[in-house]
C-alpha cells in the first residue's frame, strides 16, 4: 500500500530525537513509518533542551522549531503548565495555511486543537497517557514538596482540560486502556498501539549472567522501582542486577556505593546499551503507575531474553503471554531464582516474533493512522 502525494502536520511536544525516551521514540518511529509509506510529514516539535538535527530532514518534508516558554509564572496559569507553556502563535499560522491534515501529539500540544481557523481539517490527537492519571502518580511518588504540590495541581488542571479532546475529529489511544477511558468519555476513538525503533526481534536464546533494569532513571517511577529491586529483591539474592539508564539521582547513586555484585551504569552509549540488553538472563522491569504501554517492555521483548515483569506493565498490552509476572518482592525472588536455572529457546523468541509482529508492526500501525486521515482518498 503506497499513498503519494499525500501530506500531515504532526505536532510534537519535544524534539523527537534523539529517540531514547518513551513520547519520543513512538513520535519517532510513527514519523519513520509515516515516510516509509510515502506520506509527507511536516513536523512541528517545540524545542527546550534539544538541538536541532538533520536527522529528521530525513524523514520528514519540513520540519518546524518552536520555542517553549518555560516561564516559573506559567505555574500560576488557569491551564496546565504542560499546555500553556507551548502556546506559539507561529504554529497556528502554520498549521492553518494549507489544507493538509493535523496529528496532535498528546494534551501537550491541543492549545489550538478547536481553533476555528482550522475547523474544516481532520484533527486527530494521539493519546500517550491518560494524563491527569499520570500526574496524579508522578505526585504520589514525589518526595520533594514543591514539585509533589506542582504535579497534584497539574493533575486538577489535566482533568479539567481533557475536555478539549471532544472537539478533535478522532482519538488514537496508545493501549487498550486508554482505548476504553477516551472512547466512554468522548467517543470517536480508535486504537492506535504504540510505534517504535525495532526492527525485527534479536533476542538470543540460551542465558545470561545478570538481570536488568533499564529506563530514565531521573523519573520517578523508575527511582520507585530501582529502590523496591535493590531494598527488598535482590538485598539478599545472590543475583548480579544491572541498572542503566540516562540521568541518575545522587540518592541512587549512592545506592551502588559500597561494593557488590550489582552494578549502575550511568548513561549508557547506544552501543553499550544494545550489548547489555541482549547480554542480559533477564529484563526485572516493576511499575507502580499504569501509563499506557511502557516502550522499554517492547525494547526488552525484541533484544532480550526473559522478561519478569508485575501485572501493571502488561495489562491491556497483549503481551502478558511473553512475560513472566510477580506482583510482591517475595514472588519476585522465587521468579528470579527458578529463571536463572532456565535458558530461553528458540520456541519462545518464534513465539515472541508472531506475536509481536501481529501488535507492534510499525508499517500495520502506520496503515491504520493513514486510513483515519484518508479513508475518503484511498
Amino acid at each position: 500500500m503506497k499513498f503519494s502525494a499525500k501530506h500531515i502536520h504532526l505536532v510534537s511536544f519535544d524534539v523527537p530525537w534523539p529517540a531514547d525516551y518513551g513520547g519520543v521514540i513512538d513520535v519517532f518511529g510513527k514519523i519513520k513509518g509515516l515516510h516509509s509509506l510515502g506520506v509527507n510529514v511536516h513536523l512541528h516539535c517545540f524545542q527546550y533542551g534539544r538541538d536541532k538535527t538533520e536527522i529528521l530532514r530525513k524523514y520528514c518534508f519540513s520540519v518546524n522549531y518552536y520555542p517553549r516558554n518555560q516561564a516559573r509564572t506559567l505555574v500560576f496559569n488557569r491551564l496546565p503548565y504542560i499546555v500553556v507553556s507551548r502556546v506559539v502563535e507561529e504554529l497556528l499560522a502554520n498549521l492553518s495555511a494549507d489544507h493538509h491534515p493535523i496529528l496532535f501529539e498528546g494534551l501537550h500540544t491541543c492549545y489550538f486543537l478547536s481553533d476555528p481557523s482550522i475547523a474544516n481539517k481532520k484533527r486527530i490527537v494521539r493519546a500517550h497517557n491518560i494524563e491527569h492519571d499520570y500526574y496524579k502518580g508522578l505526585a504520589r511518588v514525589e518526595r520533594n514538596y514543591a514539585r509533589k504540590y506542582f504535579y497534584s495541581n497539574e493533575s486538577s488542571k489535566l482533568q479539567k482540560y481533557e475536555k478539549v479532546l471532544a472537539g478533535a475529529t478522532s482519538i488514537a489511544a496508545i493501549s487498550e486502556t486508554e482505548f476504553e477511558y477516551f472512547n466512554n468519555k468522548y467517543g470517536h476513538t480508535f486504537l492506535l498501539p504504540a510505534f517504535h525503533l525495532n526492527e525485527e526481534v534479536k533476542s538470543k536464546p540460551g542465558r545470561g549472567t545478570f538481570a536488568l533494569f533499564h529506563g530514565n532513571l531521573a523519573v520517578n517511577d523508575n527511582v520507585e522501582a530501582v529502590e523496591f529491586l535493590m531494598d527488598e529483591v535482590f538485598n539478599d539474592l545472590n543475583i548480579p542486577l544491572v541498572v542503566t539508564g540516562q540521568n541518575p539521582t545522587e540518592n541512587m547513586i549512592s545506592m551502588f556505593d559500597k561494593p557488590s555484585i550489582h552494578k549502575l551504569v550511568i548513561n549508557p552509549s547506544f552501543e553499550e546499551m544494545e550489548k547489555l540488553m541482549a547480554d542480559a538472563h533477564v529484563h526485572v522491569l516493576p511499575v507502580f503507575s499504569v501509563s499506557g504501554i511502557r516502550l522499554k517492555l517492547l525494547d526488552s521483548l525484541y533484544n532480550g531474553r526473559f522478561c519478569l515483569v508485575n501485572s501493571m506493565m502488561t495489562k491491556n498490552t497483549g503481551l502478558e503471554s511473553l512475560c513472566l509476572h510477580a506482583d510482591s518482592a517475595p514472588e519476585f525472588k522465587r521468579q528470579l531464582t527458578e529463571i536463572f536455572k532456565t535458558e530461553l529457546q528458540e520456541t519462545e523468541i518464534d513465539k515472541r516474533k508472531q506475536l509481536l509482529t501481529e501488535l507492534y508492526s510499525n508499517s500495520v500501525n502506520a496503515k491504520i493512522l493513514v486510513k483515519q486521515f484518508f479513508e475518503d482518498e484511498i
